[in-house]
């Protein structure tokens, strides 16, 4: 397999979690995002956007990541040039690094219905901000590692059927659950998470790294 991380524009933190999930992977800054690969000691292998958002004083080995420039004009955000870059260079596995969050929530949500739409092409997608993550969820059954009373909803981009959530403070079992429901939002694992889902298309949101109340 071959994982590339994508650094986006989002929120991002460093944690020992996803220093794993990003060793040894390959990187592609999309335009902002480089602005995160020094706070995570990587150095990216091609810069992609339209350079609208640089960030101020970079290092010189940042500014001189090879650049892949678009104009403003554009059919698609600088995070999805970025992940099409990946994917035509074999990517079969893709980290989104800063996908949640950030100045814009409109780019935050074509990350979340982008991973869901890759996901059911085949690929294996991880968002992450460091402190919480997205896996997308498809027809069939999926186990997760997370400790006892890790924070999670699944978020149901459609109309939800044949929905079971074992291993949660709240399980359900072969359950519909309406496009836009909250019925699966703030669950609490509580042993082996698995998920199984007869129809529909979802994405488990997990925050195994809970940040300090404010």
């Amino acid at each position: 397999m071959s994982t590339f991380t994508i650094l986006l524009g989002g929120d991002l933190i460093r944690t020992p979690l996803l220093d794993r999930q990003i060793e040894g992977t390959r990187v592609i800054a999309a335009d902002a995002g480089i602005g995160h690969a020094r706070m995570l000691g990587v150095m990216p292998e091609l810069w992609v956007g339209d350079f609208d958002s640089v960030p101020a004083d970079l290092p010189d080995d940042l500014a001189a990541v090879p650049r892949q420039v678009f104009p403003p004009e554009k059919d698609q955000t600088d995070g999805e040039l970025a992940i099409s870059a990946a994917l035509e260079r074999g990517a079969t596995s893709l980290v989104l690094a800063g996908a949640f969050g950030g100045k814009r929530a409109d780019h935050a949500f074509l990350h979340l219905a982008l991973a869901v739409r890759l996901a059911e092409g085949g690929m294996d997608v991880l968002l992450t901000s460091g402190a919480q993550e997205g896996i997308p969820l498809l027809p069939g059954k999926a186990g997760f590692s997370y400790a006892d009373g890790t924070l999670f909803s699944v978020l149901g981009f459609s109309d939800l059927a044949g929905l079971s959530v074992t291993g949660a403070k709240w399980p359900l079992d072969h359950v519909e659950v309406a496009f836009g429901s909250s019925l699966t939002i703030s669950n609490e694992v509580k042993g082996r998470l698995e998920i199984a889902l007869g129809s529909g298309r979802a994405l488990l949101l997990a925050h195994p790294y809970p940040l300090p109340e404010s």
